[in-house]
Order: C-alpha cells, then sequence, then structure tokens
C-alpha cells in the first residue's frame, strides 16, 4: 500500500485557464503551513473551498500532520518556492525541510484563491536500470488497455526469441499509479518486467485508472471501478499478444494488487495462477492501523500528546469497519474513500477466496516490509501451507518493493534508488517455468 490513509487527500481538476496573483498565493501557502506547525488544523481547514471542504476535514489533516512529522520529525523550514498554471487551477510548491528529510507539497488554489487540494509530489531522482535488464533480449510494445470508454496507455514487454511463451499482468497497488509503478527514483513493474522478459516471459503493465481518471473518483465507487474492470481487460489484452501461450498467463499484483488478486482468478479460471506480492491476508483496516502505530514507534515520540494522536486516528480508522452502508450515503467519505469501498473491500475475504482456487498460486514477502509486515505472510502460510498448488518465498532482507535493505526502515526509503532484486526475478521466473 503504496500510499497510507493519512495521505488520501482528493483533489479537484478542471481545464480552463485564469491569471492568478502569485504573490498572494504564496503568502496563502505559507501562511496555511503556519497554522500545521501551530497545529491550528480548524484555521486551516477554513482555506479549502466549500466543495474542498467535503472532501477533507480539520481531522484529515491534523492526521496528515502527524503522520508527516512520525516521519520526517519537526518542520524546520517551510517555504512557497514555485508555483504552476494548471488549467482553472493554480498550483504552488512549498519546500518543507524536516529535522530527518526534506518534503516538497503541492497546494491547489481555484480562481477564488481556495484549496482545493493537497499531495506530495514524487520526488526527483534517476531510475537506474538493474544489471538483469538486458534490452538485447527483449522488446517493448506500446500499446493500450481499452476498458469501457477509458484508454490507458501499457507496454507489452515481449522476448525476442521463442514463441509460445507465458504471459503475466502486472497489477498495481492502492493509490493513483503509473504502469511502472514509480515511487521516488524506483520502479518495480518496470524492473519485474525487464527481468521477466529477459528470461523468457512476457508481460502487460498499464497506467492505473485514478491516475488518468482521478476526475471520477470523487463520488461512490468500489475496487471493481479502481482495479478489477482495468486488470480483467489487461487480462484480455495479454491472451491476445502474438506468440503467447494462451494456457500461461498469470497475474502478479502488488499489495493491494496482491490482496485482490484471488478475486480476479475467480472472474478468469483459465488463468493459469496468479502472484501475491507483499499482499496483506488482514482487512485493510487492521494493515492501516498496524502501519500508524508503526510510524508513531518509529518517531520515538512517546509524549502523551503522541500516543493521544495516535489513540484518536485509530478510532477514526476504526470506523471503515462497514459491511453495510445503513442509513449511510455510498459516498459518504471514511479515510478519504468512499463508504461503497469499505462495504466492498470488507465483504471479501482473500484468504477464503485463495484457498478455493485450484490455479497455482506464489506468495512472496518481504522481512522488512512496513506497510505490509511478516505477520500477513504467516498468516497466508497456515491458511494455504497444506494446498499442492501454493508456494511461498520469504526475504528476510527485502522492502515493499522487494529491494534489499539494512533495516526496516520508513517513507524515506523509497526516495533511494534500489531496485527489485535479481533473486526475486529468478524466483518469480523459475515457478513460472515449472510444469
Amino acid at each position: 500500500m503504496k500510499k497510507c490513509a493519512f495521505l488520501l487527500l482528493l483533489m479537484l481538476f478542471a481545464f480552463h485557464s485564469f491569471s492568478q496573483n502569485i504573490f498572494s498565493l504564496f503568502g496563502k501557502a505559507n501562511n496555511f503551513f503556519d497554522l500545521f506547525v501551530a497545529g491550528k488544523f480548524e484555521e486551516a481547514h477554513n482555506y479549502f473551498s466549500e466543495e474542498g471542504k467535503t472532501k477533507v476535514t480539520a481531522e484529515n489533516l491534523k492526521q496528515f500532520w502527524t503522520n508527516m512529522e512520525a516521519t520526517l520529525g519537526k518542520a524546520k523550514a517551510l517555504d512557497a518556492t514555485g508555483s504552476k498554471n494548471q488549467g482553472e487551477f493554480y498550483a504552488v510548491t512549498v519546500s518543507g525541510e524536516f529535522q530527518f528529510g526534506k518534503q516538497d507539497f503541492v497546494l491547489l488554489f481555484d480562481k477564488t484563491e481556495k484549496l482545493v487540494g493537497l499531495h506530495l509530489p514524487p520526488k526527483l531522482a534517476s531510475y537506474r536500470s538493474p544489471g538483469y535488464a538486458d534490452t538485447t533480449l527483449f522488446k517493448e510494445i506500446p500499446t493500450y488497455v481499452k476498458s469501457g470508454n477509458h484508454q490507458l496507455a501499457a507496454v507489452i514487454s515481449v522476448p525476442k526469441d521463442g514463441n509460445s511463451f507465458p504471459i503475466v499482468v502486472l497489477v498495481h497497488g492502492s493509490g493513483p499509479n503509473d504502469m511502472d509503478e514509480t515511487i521516488g527514483p524506483n520502479k518495480p513493474f518496470k524492473d519485474i518486467a525487464a527481468g521477466l522478459a529477459a528470461n523468457g516471459i512476457a508481460s502487460v503493465r498499464y497506467v492505473k485508472r485514478t491516475l488518468l481518471y482521478a476526475n471520477e473518483f470523487s463520488g461512490a465507487f468500489t475496487v471493481k471501478e479502481e482495479v478489477l474492470d482495468d486488470a480483467l481487460q489487461a487480462i484480455e489484452l495479454a491472451k491476445n499478444v502474438e506468440g503467447v501461450d494462451k494456457k500461461q498467463i498469470y497475474v502478479l499484483g502488488h499489495s493491494l494488487g496482491g490482496m485482490l488478486a484471488p478475486r480476479i482468478a475467480t472472474l478468469v479460471p483459465d488463468l493459469k495462477g496468479i502472484i501475491l506480492a507483499a499482499a496483506p491476508a488482514k482487512s485493510l483496516t487492521d494493515i492501516i492501523i498496524e502501519q500508524n502505530k508503526y510510524m508513531v514507534a518509529q518517531s520515538k515520540d512517546t509524549s502523551a500528546t503522541m500516543q493521544q494522536n495516535l489513540k484518536n486516528a485509530i478510532a477514526e480508522i476504526e470506523k471503515t469497519r462497514i459491511n453495510k452502508l445503513g442509513n449511510m450515503k455510498a459516498d459518504s467519505l471514511l479515510l478519504g474513500l468512499p463508504a461503497s469501498y469499505w462495504v466492498d473491500l470488507n465483504s471479501y475475504n482473500q484468504v477464503e477466496t485463495a484457498k478455493k482456487l485450484k490455479q497455482r498460486i506464489f506468495i512472496m514477502q518481504g522481512g522488512y516490509d512496513f506497510q505490509v509486515p511478516e505477520s500477513d505472510f504467516n498468516l497466508w502460510k497456515e491458511a494455504l501451507g497444506s494446498n499442492t498448488n501454493v508456494s511461498f518465498k520469504f526475504y528476510p532482507d527485502f522492502n515493499h518493493l522487494f529491494s534489499q535493505q539494512e533495516e526496516k526502515g520508513n517513507m524515506l526509503q523509497y526516495q533511494t534508488p534500489a531496485s527489485v532484486e535479481q533473486r526475486t526475478i529468478e524466483d518469480l521466473s523459475n515457478w513460472i517455468k515449472e510444469l
């Protein structure tokens, strides 16, 4: 789960132009973060437009800032440093320096100088192609996954030699993702696609709908619209790749994608197998609570205030344990996601679903994963360990992106270039090629 719930602050989009007083916006941006530092979240909330206030609450802002301080420490400096026209909106970049690192923020203002969005931009750093990505052994074909009225940019990676090869569809984790599942300078899906293709295994990777069509996710929706519909169309695309063995089609789901992989397998019974990479075995609610407890422990702040903040955050997270709407509207927001999303996800048990599958299953997990912990891998193993169609692989020193690390760490770890380890590529390739 690449995005913590604290960061699920929704942005609004439109496509017209207007002029804006940059100095005024810079001042508003700086004042907004001054209120954050002072703990005046109700006042900061008043900077949002009326529509923006329906998407983000003052409590959301408080939780967001608590998360930032738990990860980066106290703010040392926060200054507006750049601006950019984005259609009818104006984006102001605020550069932040904290005790343990740096982080930029982007504030999106409308033409009335009211906030409509806040997000963390990806940090600029160079992607490093792994040594196993031998481009003389494969080619990449740009294409599209067409899903209803949506057209999602995609790439098919195909081995140059041979035919009748297996193919793997890569399904993203939570949040908006590009086809490479880019985070900082890291591109785990690009690494996996290259590694598999160099070993004679094709793949399909595509841009997630929530990245290209974010404006469609302001109301009620579920994982069907976020993940499943497009994954099914990507599988159809994979079946029609020239040279592919249609009896050797796999889905590799990472994080949330892994959690949903058993559900995908029930919808496509002719899949040969599924790969669960860092897949939660627990509910999303439980995962988010564990993530928040871990971040607070990492901050080493044992103050009563921090513990109360954690207690308050957990109380908010617990509200997501709903399995029916009741009197609640489907588009009512809980941790930035609609009630319909939580009801759908809470009615699905990925472990029980996987236990009933006949397809091959490969479950892989890193010991230094601070987003989906080892305890989830153990739950998978306890439930499916006796199933002859299931294989397991645990990497003690790998993180959530399956790169080798020296410690468990935190989100800052993702800002350092680190490829998916070759051992992972070899294990995936060997498992797929087993008959």
